[in-house]
């Protein structure tokens, strides 16, 4: 009966036959001192060299991932993989496969995931671009800590370790570079114990180009955070605007506002009001998202939606929406009402506008309102089976892989 495999030490490879022998010799003393059974995986996203051939030749074992992109290897070698434990390191030198001790340590103590960090262990001199050190790791860490909680230092650290199992039922889905924030991501949103450990980051030994784009795959990082974070997206900003468009609106509408020499009127008043009513579609588009990536599966139900549905029932939504639309409706006819007693003669631009300007907003806010209310109640008839097909198909991947 074959040796129970306890860590498969995985390295992504795109034509890396330059460095690949020297991480994998690296890797084998690493388990060899270690005493663990283990093994070597290589997961190979197409390469055009001998990376394979040189994998094989010095024993490790080697899987074809044929969809490109960092993600996707990875994702084929968690799958693919035999160990209890995963660690996962690029497989160009830059990071040193004889250091693992601790990554192996944390989790045995009992932790899901193992994060490298490379400001608190030391990067080499030409290690890492500049812009990549000083601003897009340290922002997107930042970002990571906001929207998610996320407790790692160095978000994208590329060594790193976790549980295979804990992985896998995540679900993890990136196809490209983005695919180490969602690790960390949905490792924060489901509850996964997370620590670090220190990690040094040596220049790479490639002769080429990296693969990292810097301005590309930090879009794509950000997307996937504002993808994953409806509140960010879409509550905050709205929220902001639609507040500060409000409070601007109600004094516009009874006189101007005078700051230093600039003075704000009935003019400024039609822009307040459609920052207010683009706000409060904002807010209800992070209902709806939050209604639909939890039914999906995506996201756990957000607790803010939830109670806010409990204080704004349908019914309740509706009297508020239908109040306003009649409020509307009142302001335009007593415009009317004022025009007819000066004979439909010349009207005061201001008070015309000011009338306009409360009738429109007032009737397009209850009508969305209504709109959104209908809405809300028609997704939340969604069947949970949903979800429910959802957590099977992710089961029934994480069986097949076993």
């Amino acid at each position: 009966m074959p040796e129970e495999v306890i860590l498969t030490i995985l390295m992504p490879c795109l034509n890396e036959a330059r460095t690949l022998p020297g991480c994998i010799r690296k890797a084998q003393s690493f388990l060899s001192r270690a005493g663990v059974p283990g093994e070597i995986l290589v997961a190979d996203n197409g390469s055009s060299d001998s990376s394979r051939e040189i994998a094989e030749a010095l024993g490790a074992r080697v899987v074809a991932v044929n969809e490109r992109g960092y993600g996707s290897a990875l994702r084929a070698g968690v799958r693919s993989a035999r160990g209890k434990y995963v660690i996962m390191g690029d497989s160009d030198e830059s990071y040193d496969f004889l250091a693992l001790d601790g990554f192996l340590r944390r989790l045995e103590e009992g932790h899901d995931l193992v994060i490298g960090n490379r400001f608190s262990g030391g990067i080499s001199p030409g290690a890492m671009p500049f812009l990549h050190r000083y601003l897009g790791n340290p922002v997107l860490t930042l970002l990571g800590r906001m929207f998610f909680g996320s407790p790692v230092g160095d978000i994208n650290c590329g060594l790193r370790g976790f549980r295979r199992d804990a992985m896998l039922a995540l679900g993890l889905n990136a196809a490209g570079m983005e695919f180490a924030i969602e690790m960390i991501v949905k490792s924060a949103m489901n509850g996964l114990s997370i620590t670090e450990v220190p990690t040094t980051l040596s220049p790479d030994g490639r002769d080429r180009p990296p693969h990292l784009r810097t301005f590309r795959d930090g879009w794509r990082s950000l997307r996937f955070y504002l993808l994953m974070s409806p509140r960010w997206l879409f509550l905050y900003p709205g929220a902001l605007l639609a507040l500060f468009g409000a409070a601007a609106s109600a004094i516009l509408l009874f006189t101007d506002i005078s700051i230093g020499g600039i003075v704000f009127s009935h003019h400024s008043l039609i822009l307040t009001a459609a920052m207010t009513n683009i706000g409060v579609q904002s807010v209800f588009f992070w209902a709806f998202a939050a209604i639909i990536a939890a039914h999906a599966g995506l996201l756990p139900l957000d607790p803010w939606f939830g109670r806010l549905q409990g204080i704004f029932s349908l019914e309740r939504t509706i009297a508020i929406g239908s109040t306003l639309v009649l409020s509307g409706v009142a302001a335009a006819a007593y415009a009317l009402l004022y025009w007819y007693d000066l004979s439909f003669g010349e009207i005061a631009a201001g008070d015309l506008i000011r009338a306009v300007c409360a009738a429109s907003f007032l009737a397009v806010l209850g009508f969305q309102l209504i709109f959104a209310a209908f809405f809300i109640c028609l997704l939340d008839q969604v069947p949970d089976q949903l979800r429910a097909n959802s957590g099977a198909a992710r089961e029934f991947a994480v069986a097949a892989a076993e």
